[in-house]
C-alpha cells in the first residue's frame, strides 16, 4: 500500500472522528462486523487483547522470549503492513458505528508502523477526537508516549518533558487505563525515562542522559521476562551518548555506584565500551532491520572514532577500521535496492551507513576515484532525503526509489558482499550472534535508586502541568494524565491579589548563610545579605504592544560617532503574555540587536529613550514615559521617526513557521525586523576575537599540545587546506588555543553562497569542561533560507548525517557578510560555555526544590569542505518550535513581565559569583513557560568576561558593570535569596 493511499484513508478516519454523531443505522453496524470478521486470526487476537488492555505496548513475538522459535522471528510491522488496508477500513467502520474501544485498539495496533512511515500526526489526531467524544475509553501508554516522541522530533521539548515527567512521577497513570501487573507500570516508567534520556541527549546533557538510559536498561533486564527490544534500544542510545560524552562526564558516569559496567565485559575506553554496547544492541534486535541498521551504524561510528583517538595503538588502527567497515556493510545489507523504504529515520541511517563506509575506505587507502564516485552518490542521496522531507505524500515513493538506487551504486563502488548468515530471518552475521554481554543481576530497586536523583525534578514538572481527564474526575487523585490535555500550553499560575508567583520564595528576614554556594575564602568576610523583594507581575494593556528593543553599540568604548543600532522587535499577545514566533526569533546576531540606541555627546550610550506604543507607530509619537507597566514598547531615540514604518515589518506571526518536513521554507515570517544605518561588520572587523596563543598553555588531551606540533599558520587571502595531520588532530581533539593558533593568520572570510546543495563537512563540537574541539567527518545538505535574519546572521534549514537526532530538524546560522571561521567558532564556544554554567545553576535550583530548570540549546560548528579546502562555516543547533521571547539584553535592560526573568537575573548573578567576578552570562532569550516554572530553553547568549580579550560582544569590565549596577542592581530577587547568593552590593568591587 503506497503512502498516498495510507494518507487518504487516515484523512477519511479523521473526518469520521470529527463528524457530528448521527443516529446509528443497521448498515453501519453490519459493515463494522464485516470489517472486524475479515481480520486474520493473529490480528483478531491482537485486537481483542488491545481492547482488554492486556499490555501497555504492543509486543513483538520475540521480545520477551529467551528461546525464539522460527515462528517468533517476525515483526509486527510486517504483519501490519500486509493488512493495513483492512485495519484502516476497520478503524473508520468502528468510528462510524460508535465502537470507540475497537477504534482505539486499532489505533494502538497500527501506531508503531505509522510512526515509522511518518504518519503519526494524523493517527494521534484521531485518538484525541475519539477520547474527547468518549471520555471513558482508555488511551494506551504507548500512544501517550508516542505524542511525547512526536513533540521531541518537532522541537516542542517542553511539552514532551511534561508528558514524560508526569508518567514517571505518576507511575504510568494515563486516564482510565488499567494495568494488569505492577511490572507493566514500571515498564511504562522505564520507556518514559528512556525517551527523556533522548531529550537530554539532544540538549547535550550527556551525563544525565546516560544515567536515565541506564535506569531504563535496568528495568528491561529486571522484568520477569527481560525485554529484549527495550534492552537493544537503550544500549544503542547509550552507545550514541558515550560517543559524544567528554572524558569528565564519562569518569563521573563510571564512578556512579549504581552503574554496573561489568555488563560490557573487559571494555574500558569510552569509545570501545560504546562499541560493545552497540554490538550487544544489534544482537538483541537482530530480527528487525531498522534496529539492526541503527545500532550497527552506531557500532561502526564508535570504532571509526576510536581509530583516530590518541589512545588507539598505531599497530591496531587498521584492525579497528576493518571492524568499522564490516559494521557499516551489515547496515547497508539490511535493505536491497528494490525494497521500498518509507521511513525517514531508516533512509537517513542508510545514507549515513553508506557515507561512513566511504570514510572507513578512505582511511584504509582505497582508490580516490572510486571514493569520489561513491561520495557523489551519497551527496545526491542526502539531497533527495531533504526533498523527501519536504515532499507531498504522493511524491515520496519516487524519491525513496531514487535514494535506494544511489545507495545500490555505493554498494557496487565499494564491493559490498553478503555476509555468512545461517538464519535467514536474522539481519546479522553468524559472527555477531553470541555477543550478549555478561550476566548481571538487575532489580527494580536499582531503577528506583538511580531515579531518586531525578525525583524532585519529575515531581515538580508533573505538578506544574497537573490537568484533569474528564473521564476520571471522580478519582481520588483528581484525574490523571490523558492525551487530550497534551496539546495545550501551560497556564500562568499567579496570584492576582498579591501579584506574586505562586510557590515563589518569600523574602528573607535574615542574612543567608552562604554555606551552599562555592565562594573564594578571601571573599567570605565581605558577604552581606541579599535584600529586595520579589518582582511582581505587572498588568497588561489591551491589544498588542511591541517589545523593547535593546542593544548597545558593538564598539567596546563609547564613541559619540557610533552608529545607531536599530531594532524593531517582537509583538506580544496580551493574553498569552508571550511572543508569537518561531524557534529563532532574533537570535541570529552574535550581538542580539534588541534595542534601538544612539550615543549622545554626553556619553550616554542610550541617548534619550522614549517608549512608543504600537498604536502610535503609524502616526504621532507616544507621550508615555513611565516605567514599563507590563506592556512592551520600542525604545525610541530622540531623532527616530516611525511614521513611515510598515506594521508588518514590526510584528509578524511565527506560530505557523514549521520545520522542513512539514513545508517548504517560504517568505520571511520573522517577528524580528532589524535595520541599521551602518552594518555592524565594519565595526567587528576592527577587532580580533581570536584568543592569543600561549605556548605555556598545555592541554594534556589536545593532539597538538601532546605531540608538540609546529602549527602551520594560514596565509592571508589564501585557501585554508586541511592536511592529513590536520584531520588527525581535529578528529582526535584539539584545544581552543591551538585551534585559534592554526586559524590565526588565516584572514579569508567565508560565506555559503550556494544553497540547496550537499557538501562534505567536519562537525566540530566544543566541550567547556575539557576545552577541546573534536571533529567528526559528515555530509551536510544546506537547505532553504528560513526567511529569518537578524542584523548579522540569517537562518537556514540544515540536515547532516551525524546530527544527534535523525528525525529532528536543525537550523544553521550564517553571517550575512563573509566572516572568518573564528567568528563562527566563538559563537559556539560562547553558547557551550553558558551551557556549562547553567548546569551548575540547575543543580542549585534542584537542591532548593525550585520548580524550574534552564537549558541552553547545544550549538556546533560545521566546516564546509570542497575536497580538503574549507570553503564555508555554519553554526548549527536543533530547531525549537514555540514562543520565542527576550528576557534580558547585554547591558542593563530586562523584561520584568516574564516571571522567567527572575531566573535569568539569578543565573547572571550565579555566573558572576562562580567566576569570581570575572564573567557574567547575559542577553538571555529563548522559550519559556508563562508562569516561569518548568523548563526554559535559551540560545545565543553573550558573555562579558575579563578572562578573554575585549571584542564586539564582550564588553569586559564595562559589561560586568552594566549587569551588576543596572540589570541586576543592588537588590536581589527571591530566586537569588532562595539560592543564598551573596549580595552583589557587598561583593568585592572587582570591576572598578
Amino acid at each position: 500500500m503506497d503512502t498516498e493511499a495510507v494518507s487518504g484513508l487516515l484523512e477519511e478516519c479523521v473526518i469520521a472522528a470529527a463528524a457530528e454523531t448521527t443516529q446509528l443505522s443497521e448498515a453501519c453496524r453490519n459493515h463494522y462486523k464485516s470489517c472486524r470478521d475479515s481480520l486474520c486470526a493473529e490480528l483478531a487476537s491482537l485486537l481483542q487483547e488491545a481492547v482488554e488492555m492486556k499490555w501497555p505496548f504492543v509486543p513483538e513475538k520475540w521480545q520477551y522470549k529467551q528461546s525464539v522459535s522460527p515462528d517468533d522471528k517476525s515483526n509486527l510491522n510486517d504483519l501490519i503492513s500486509r493488512h493495513l488496508p483492512q485495519l484502516l477500513a476497520l478503524l473508520k467502520a468502528s468510528i462510524v458505528a460508535q465502537e470507540p474501544r475497537s477504534a482505539m485498539a486499532v489505533v494502538l495496533l497500527v501506531d508503531r508502523f505509522l510512526y515509522w512511515i511518518d504518519e503519526s500526526s494524523r493517527l494521534l489526531k484521531i485518538a484525541k477526537l475519539l477520547h474527547r467524544r468518549h471520555h471513558d475509553v482508555a488511551i494506551a501508554p504507548q500512544l501517550v508516549i508516542r505524542q511525547a516522541r512526536v513533540y521531541l522530533n518537532s522541537g516542542k521539548l517542553q511539552k514532551a518533558e511534561y508528558i514524560l515527567s508526569s508518567l514517571i512521577y505518576g507511575s504510568g497513570a494515563t486516564g482510565s487505563w488499567v494495568y494488569h501487573s505492577e511490572p507493566d507500570r514500571v515498564l511504562v516508567q522505564s520507556v518514559s525515562t528512556q525517551v527523556r534520556g533522548m531529550i537530554l541527549q539532544k540538549l547535550g546533557l550527556w551525563l544525565d542522559a546516560a544515567e536515565l538510559i541506564w535506569a531504563s536498561l535496568v528495568v528491561y533486564f529486571a522484568l520477569p521476562e527481560p525485554d529484549k527490544k527495550g534492552i537493544g534500544t537503550s544500549l544503542g542510545i547509550l552507545a550514541n551518548i558515550l560517543v559524544s560524552m567528554n572524558i569528565e562526564d564519562f569518569e563521573a558516569f563510571r564512578a556512579n555506584a549504581n552503574i554496573n559496567f561489568s555488563l560490557f565485559g573487559n571494555a574500558s575506553h569510552r569509545l570501545l565500551l560504546a562499541a560493545k554496547a552497540a554490538k550487544m544492541a544489534v544482537v538483541y534486535s537482530q530480527y528487525t532491520s531498522l534496529y539492526v541498521l541503527t545500532n550497527v551504524v552506531t557500532q561502526g561510528t564508535c570504532l571509526l572514532t576510536y581509530s583516530f583517538s590518541m589512545e588507539c595503538p598505531a599497530s591496531q588502527r587498521q584492525s579497528f577500521l576493518l571492524q568499522a567497515k564490516e559494521a557499516f556493510e551489515i547496515g547497508l545489507l539490511t535493505k536491497a535496492e528494490g525494497d521500498l523504504v518509507t521511513s525517514q529515520q531508516e533512509l537517513h541511517t542508510l545514507i549515513k551507513a553508506a557515507y561512513s563506509l566511504i570514510l572507513a575506505h578512505k582511511w584504509m587507502g582505497t582508490d580516490g576515484e572510486t571514493l569520489a564516485q561513491a561520495t557523489q552518490a551519497c551527496q545526491n542521496a542526502l539531497a533527495n532525503l531533504y526533498q523527501y522531507c519536504h515532499a507531498n505524500t504522493k511524491d515520496k515513493d519516487d524519491i525513496c526509489s531514487k535514494i535506494m538506487n544511489k545507495l545500490a551504486c555505493v554498494k557496487v563502488f565499494l564491493r559490498v558482499e553478503p555476509f555468512s548468515n545461517s538464519d535467514t530471518k536474522s539481519f546479522i552475521p553468524d559472527s555477531y550472534k553470541h555477543e550478549e554481554g555478561v550476566a548481571v543481576n538487575f532489580t527494580f530497586d536499582g531503577f528506583s535508586e538511580i531515579m531518586r536523583k531525578f525525583h524532585k525534578y519529575h515531581a515538580s514538572l508533573s505538578k506544574t502541568t497537573e490537568r484533569k481527564c474528564r473521564g476520571s474526575q471522580d478519582e481520588p487523585d483528581g484525574g490523571r494524565l490523558c492525551l487530550t490535555a497534551l496539546g495545550t500550553t501551560i497556564d500562568t499560575d499567579c496570584d492576582p491579589e498579591n501579584k506574586r508567583l505562586k510557590d515563589a520564595p518569600e523574602p528573607e528576614t535574615s542574612n543567608p548563610s552562604h554555606k551552599d554556594f562555592p565562594v573564594r575564602p578571601e571573599f567570605v568576610s565581605t558577604l552581606g545579605s541579599a535584600g529586595g523583594s520579589l518582582p511582581s507581575l505587572s498588568s497588561h494593556s489591551d491589544g498588542f504592544a511591541v517589545m523593547q528593543a535593546d542593544i548597545v553599540t558593538l564598539d567596546t568604548d563609547v564613541d559619540e560617532n557610533a552608529p545607531k543600532q536599530a531594532g524593531l522587535l517582537q509583538s506580544l499577545s496580551q493574553l498569552a503574555l508571550k511572543t508569537s514566533s518561531s524557534s529563532l526569533g532574533d537570535s541570529f546576531g552574535s550581538q542580539s540587536s534588541w534595542e534601538k540606541v544612539t550615543a549622545d555627546p554626553s556619553g550616554n550610550s542610550f541617548g534619550e529613550i522614549r517608549p512608543v506604543s504600537l498604536s502610535n507607530i503609524r502616526g504621532s509619537q507616544s507621550s508615555k514615559s513611565q516605567d514599563s507597566d507590563g506592556s512592551f514598547f520600542i525604545l525610541e531615540t530622540v531623532n527616530s521617526d516611525f511614521s513611515d514604518l510598515d506594521l508588518d515589518q514590526i510584528t509578524r506571526n511565527h506560530t505557523s513557521a514549521s520545520p522542513p518536513q512539514h513545508s517548504q521554507a517560504g517568505p520571511s515570517q520573522c517577528a524580528v525586523t532589524e535595520t541599521s544605518t551602518e552594518s555592524s561588520f565594519e565595526m567587528m572587523e576592527k577587532q580580533d576575537i581570536g584568543e592569543v596563543y600561549s605556548p605555556e598553555k598545555q592541554n594534556p588531551q589536545c593532539y597538538w599540545c601532546l605531540n608538540q606540533c609546529a602549527l602551520v599558520d594560514g596565509v592571508a587571502g589564501k585557501q585554508l587546506v586541511l592536511s592529513k595531520e590536520d584531520y588527525q588532530a581535529l578528529l582526535a581533539g584539539v584545544c581552543h588555543e591551538c585551534l585559534m593558533k592554526r586559524l590565526q593568520s588565516h584572514k579569508t572570510p567565508f560565506q555559503i553562497k550556494t544553497h540547496g546543495a550537499s557538501y562534505n563537512a567536519l562537525r566540530l563540537k566544543f566541550s567547556k569542561a575539557t576545552g577541546l574541539w573534536t571533529a567528526m567527518e559528515t555530509c551536510v545538505y544546506i537547505g532553504d533560507p528560513m526567511g529569518m535574519q537578524g542584523t548579522q546572521r540569517a537562518a537556514l534549514w540544515v540536515q547532516f548525517l551525524h546530527q544527534e537526532e535523525r528525525l529532528s530538524s536543525y537550523v544553521g546560522k550564517d553571517y550575512l557578510k563573509p566572516k572568518e571561521i573564528k567568528f563562527h567558532l566563538k559563537d559556539v564556544e560562547r553558547q557551550m560555555t553558558a551551557q556549562h554554567y547553567v548546569s551548575e545553576f540547575n543543580k542549585s535550583l534542584y537542591d532548593k526544590e525550585v520548580l524550574a530548570q534552564i537549558f541552553f540549546i547545544p550549538s556546533e560548528a560545521l566546516l564546509i569542505l570542497d575536497g580538503d579546502v574549507i570553503c564555508g562555516c555554519l553554526s548549527v543547533e536543533p530547531y525549537m518550535l514555540g514562543d520565542f521571547v527576550k528576557l534580558t539584553n547585554n547591558t542593563g535592560k530586562k523584561v520584568q513581565s516574564f516571571p522567567a526573568t527572575q531566573y535569568a537575573l539569578a543565573f547572571g548573578h550565579f555566573t558572576y559569583l562562580l567566576s569570581a567576578g570575572q564573567e557574567v552570562v547575559v542577553d538571555l532569550q529563548g522559550w519559556v513557560t508563562a508562569n516561569g516554572k518548568g523548563l526554559t530553553y535559551l540560545t545565543d547568549p553573550q558573555i562579558h568576561s575579563t578572562r578573554t580579550p575585549k571584542g564586539p560582544s564582550n564588553f569586559a569590565e564595562r559589561g560586568l558593570r552594566y549587569f551588576v549596577e543596572e540589570q541586576h542592581g543592588p537588590e536581589c530577587n527571591g530566586i537569588c535569596r532562595l539560592l543564598q547568593l551573596p549580595s552583589l552590593g557587598t561583593w568585592p568591587n572587582v570591576i572598578s
